[in-house]
C-alpha cells in the first residue's frame, strides 16, 4: 500500500538533488539505504521524507533527507542544527515517535556529490499516510480526540526532558494499524520550539476535523484553512457543523498567538481532551437511556426534561436491591419445597408398588385409558425454504458516515458474484468511527424471509440482518432478526424465525483484516430465500 506514494511524490524529474535525481532505486548513505517510495517533502527545510530499504540489516527505514548545496553555509548550518536536534532525539523513547537509528552528517555517512547535507536514519512506522486519510473525509470528533490525545501523550514527555520534536508538518505523521498518531519522520527545524510542538497539536486536530491545515507551509496536497476578515483562523464548527463546541475552541486556542484563553502547553490539552472524552461518554450514556425512557407522552406532555442525579449511585443501589430480592425469593422458594416434599412422604414407610428409579421414564408403558403425556419444550422445526426472491433495489446504508462505494450497491444483487461492493478501507476497526455500513434491499410486496446466502471472500466480517419498516430507516428503528460470520466464499445465515417485511438491511458490525492494511469487507452477491 505504501509504495503508491512513489507515484505522487516521487517524480524524478521533479525533485533533484546535486549529484543526480532522488528517485526509487536510488541509493543513499554511502551506499547503504535504497529508496522506495516518497512520502512528502517539508519545504521549509528542504526535507524530503523517504521510506527506504537498509541493505546491511535488511530492513525498512524511515529517511529524513536534507537536500541542499554543501557550499552554502548557512544551508549547512541550518542542516547541522537539525540533525543535532535528531541526535538528541535518538535517546527518547516514546510509543508516539518512531525511533532515530542514525544521523549521517558530511562526511560521516554522506558525501558531497550526493548532494544532501544530512540523513536523519528512523524506524519505518506502519499504517496508513495522515494525508491519504483526511483526503477521503474528516474524522469523527470522537476518533479525532482520541488521536491527538495520543500524539500529546508524546509531546508532553518529551518536552518534560527538554526535546522539541518538531511535528508540525502533516506528512511527518503516519497513522498506525492500531489508529495511533506517531511522528514517523522526526527531524524538527533548526529554529522550532517547545511552543511551535503545542500549536502543531492544535493544527493535527483541526486538519482532522475539517480537512485543511492552518498552519504555514503545509503540502500543497492539503487545503489551507480559511481566515476570518480580521485574519483570525476559522473555527473548526463553522465548517463541519458536527464539530462538538469544545474540540471546535480547543484547536483555535492552541493554534492561535497572543490573545486571552489560549493553550500554551500539552498538559493543557490533554486536559481539555479528558474533559472532552469524558463528556463524550455522559452524553453516549444519556442518549442511551432517552432512547429506552422517553419523556414525553404520545398527547406531548412533558413530564420531566431533567437529567438524573448521581446515576451512577442510584444505579449500585437498584443492583443491590435486586440481588437482596433475588436471594431471598431462592430461599423461599426452597424452603417451600422442603415442606411439600415432607408433607407427601409423611413418617410412615412408603406403600404401593415398588418403582425403579433407574429405568427412564419413557421405558414405562402407559396405563390404558390415559392419554400420554405431552411432549416437553422442543426446539421448533426448521421452516421449509423456498426459492430465492430477487430485491427490487439494493442500495448502500451508511446512517453516520458516508463514501464506501454507494454506486457499487447494486453488484450485490445483479446475480454475478465476481462483480463486488467494497466498504472503504479503514485505519481502525468498527465501531471506531462509526457503527456499521451495510447494504439496504427492498422488495415488490413483503416476504417472509427465513435464510440470507452472501456470497463474500471477506473472512473476519461479522454481519446482522435487520428488518426494516421503511427503504432508509433509523437505525435504531431496525430490528435484529439473524447473525453470522463470513469465514468463508459463501455463508449462509438462517433468521432466528421467519420473518415478514418489504426491507431488510444486511449490516457489518465487524470488517475483515486487509492483510496488515486495515480493515475492509467485501459482498459478490446476496440471496433471499423465503419460508415455504
Amino acid at each position: 500500500m505504501d509504495t503508491r506514494r512513489s507515484e505522487q511524490a516521487g517524480d524524478a524529474a521533479g525533485i533533484r538533488a546535486r549529484g543526480g535525481s532522488l528517485a526509487p532505486g536510488r541509493v543513499v548513505g554511502d551506499g547503504r539505504y535504497r529508496l522506495l517510495a516518497q512520502f512528502g517533502v517539508d519545504e521549509r527545510a528542504a526535507a524530503h521524507l523517504w521510506r527506504a530499504r537498509d541493505g546491511q540489516l535488511k530492513r525498512d527505514v524511515a529517511l529524513t533527507l536534507l537536500v541542499g548545496d554543501p557550499a552554502d553555509p548557512e544551508a549547512a548550518r541550518q542542516a547541522r542544527r537539525t540533525l543535532e536536534r535528531a541526535a538528541h532525539a535518538s535517546k527518547f523513547g516514546h510509543g508516539g515517535v518512531a525511533r532515530v537509528l542514525d544521523v549521517l552528517s558530511l562526511g560521516s555517512g554522506v558525501t558531497s556529490s550526493e548532494g544532501l547535507l544530512g540523513v536523519v536514519v528512523a524506524e519505518w512506522t506502519k499504517g496508513s499516510d495522515l494525508v491519504d486519510l483526511v483526503a477521503q473525509r474528516p474524522v469523527a470528533p470522537a476518533a479525532a480526540a482520541r488521536m491527538v490525545q495520543a500524539l500529546a501523550e508524546a509531546v508532553d514527555h518529551a518536552h518534560q526532558n527538554g526535546l522539541v520534536l518538531g511535528l508540525d508538518h502533516p506528512q511527518r505523521l503516519r497513522l498506525t494499524p492500531g489508529g495511533a498518531l506517531k511522528l514517523a519522520f522526526p527531524g524538527p527545524l533548526p529554529e522550532a520550539t517547545l511552543r511551535d510542538d503545542v500549536k502543531a497539536l492544535g493544527a493535527v486536530l483541526y486538519l482532522l476535523l475539517t480537512g485543511r491545515w492552518a498552519l504555514p507551509g503545509g503540502p500543497p496536497a492539503i487545503p489551507a484553512a480559511p481566515l476570518t476578515p480580521q485574519g483570525h483562523v476559522v473555527p473548526p464548527r463553522s465548517l463541519v457543523p458536527a464539530v462538538p463546541p469544545e474540540l471546535s475552541s480547543l484547536a483555535v486556542r492552541t493554534i492561535e498567538d497572543g490573545g486571552s484563553g489560549g493553550i500554551r502547553t500539552s498538559s493543557a490539552i490533554l486536559r481539555v481532551l479528558g474533559q472532552v472524552a469524558e463528556q463524550e461518554e455522559r452524553t453516549q450514556l444519556i442518549n442511551a437511556v432517552g432512547k429506552d425512557d422517553p419523556a414525553a407522552e404520545t398527547d406531548g406532555t412533558i413530564w420531566t426534561t431533567k437529567k438524573p442525579v448521581k446515576d451512577v449511585a442510584r444505579r449500585r443501589k437498584l443492583a443491590f436491591g435486586v440481588t437482596v430480592l433475588v436471594v431471598a425469593t431462592v430461599v423461599i422458594l426452597a424452603w417451600g419445597g422442603l415442606m411439600l416434599i415432607n408433607l407427601f412422604q409423611g413418617d410412615g414407610k412408603p406403600t404401593g408398588p415398588t418403582i425403579n428409579v433407574a429405568a427412564p421414564p419413557s421405558s414405562a408403558p402407559a396405563k390404558p385409558g390415559n392419554p400420554a403425556p405431552p411432549p416437553g419444550n422442543q426446539p421448533p422445526a426448521a421452516p421449509k425454504i423456498g426459492d430465492p426472491v430477487a430485491p427490487k433495489s439494493a442500495t448502500l446504508y451508511n446512517p453516520q458516515g458516508s463514501g464506501d462505494n454507494a454506486g457499487r450497491a447494486k453488484n450485490t444483487i445483479d446475480g454475478d458474484p465476481s462483480t463486488v461492493w467494497k466498504t472503504d478501507q479503514y485505519q481502525q476497526q468498527l465501531p471506531a468511527l462509526k457503527p456499521g455500513v451495510g447494504i439496504a434491499v427492498s422488495f415488490d410486496n413483503p416476504v417472509n424471509l427465513a435464510q440470507v446466502k452472501i456470497s463474500a471472500d471477506s473472512p473476519g466480517t461479522k454481519v446482522e440482518i435487520r428488518s426494516a419498516d421503511s427503504k432508509n430507516p433509523q437505525l435504531d428503528d431496525t430490528k435484529v432478526v439473524g447473525s453470522g460470520d463470513l469465514n468463508g466464499p459463501d455463508t449462509t445465515i438462517t433468521l432466528q424465525q421467519p420473518t415478514q417485511s418489504q426491507y431488510f438491511i444486511v449490516w457489518i458490525t465487524q470488517l475483515g483484516d486487509n492483510g496488515g492494511d486495515g480493515f475492509l469487507s467485501q459482498i459478490g452477491e446476496l440471496s433471499f430465500l423465503p419460508a415455504a
